[in-house]
């Protein structure tokens, strides 16, 4: 009998939706008796709380900013197991992947389990991701795995709005509608839909496509890339490296002589967002009919390698 195909999940999770994601995608897999799915948690050795006091959620941007890990307790994985595939959720905290998965890709134990593997990955965030994306596949590549399809999945709701929603959900744990606002995060149906991308996995992987190298998740709208987002990230991750630089240098993570510049910078951080990025997307939208093939360009390129095309979406599609 032909040996099962065996899928690794390397999951952290600080609210709990990249699990529900994750839930929906692997379900099709875990029915599949021709494939092995092995669920691995990453786990900080001092956990990140959730809900996410203020002062310990803004101490996280300069290690996030300046990928610097964080103590990771080992995975309970055997020495000589391998996997025909790794699936790879991630956060985005400022800009980056979340200090768990970004410290797990520099660990000795992520060399020897994905050097050589394909790797896809699954984000979860607000709005902006290609920055960290395109950190996530320089840490990919610097221990030899390949990246062959990503997920992206963003809150739906407007970038004003996501500004007090998610700050609100992380800061109180409370994710619900109110005065008005949405309710933070990806909706039901976002989440439920990511099931198609279990179902096409286990047909990429009963016909051995993961060792071709190329993308198993085409034609499924697996990624909606917004390149006007594009300038505000770059300027995001200058700001975030230079203070970042400056508060690490006042002591360790959870230092109390680490508020008054973290205070500092919150205000800075506010003033930014009230006063500059509201000129920064009017600028663009003036300039955006001059600039429709550059976008176009950009969105194309952030959208690799799953892209954002449909016309696989009713093979994939279960019955109601």
């Amino acid at each position: 009998m032909t040996p099962p195909k065996r899928v690794l999940i390397l999951l952290y999770s600080q609210t709990g939706q990249l699990t529900e994601v994750v839930e929906q995608i692997i379900a099709p897999m875990q029915a599949d008796p021709a494939i092995e799915v092995h669920v691995q948690m990453l786990k900080p050795v001092k956990p990140f709380p959730y809900p996410w006091p203020f002062f310990e959620f803004m101490d996280a941007f300069p290690e996030s900013a300046l990928m610097r890990p964080c103590p990771m307790q080992a995975l309970d994985l055997a020495d000589d197991i391998e996997f025909d595939l790794v699936i790879l959720p991630y956060q985005v905290w400022y800009l980056a992947p979340s200090i768990p998965v970004m410290s797990f890709l520099k660990s000795d134990q992520a060399k020897r389990l994905l050097k050589g593997k394909p790797v896809i990955t699954v984000i979860a965030c607000r709005n902006m991701w290609f920055k960290a994306q395109e950190k996530m596949q320089t840490l990919l590549s610097d221990i030899g795995a390949h990246l062959t399809d990503n997920i992206a999945l963003t809150d739906p709701n407007s970038t004003l709005a996501t500004l007090i929603t998610t700050p609100r959900w992380l800061w109180f744990g409370k994710k619900t509608p109110f005065w008005g606002l949405p309710a933070a995060g990806l909706t039901e149906a976002q989440v439920r839909g990511t099931r198609r991308f279990g179902l096409a996995l286990c047909t990429a992987l009963r016909n051995g496509e993961e060792k071709t190298g190329k993308p198993m998740l085409q034609g499924l709208q697996a990624v909606n890339a917004n390149p006007h987002l594009l300038a505000s990230e770059r300027a995001g991750t200058h700001s975030f490296r230079i203070w970042g630089g400056w508060i690490s240098k006042l002591g360790p993570p959870g230092a109390p002589q680490r508020k008054p510049m973290l205070a500092l910078y919150t205000a800075f951080l506010i003033l930014l967002i009230i006063c500059v990025v509201p000129i920064s997307l009017s600028v663009q939208m003036l300039l955006r009919p001059f600039m429709k093939q550059k976008f176009a360009t950009l969105k194309e390129s952030f959208e690799l390698p799953s892209g954002n095309a449909s016309h696989r979406m009713n093979a994939f599609k279960e019955p109601l």
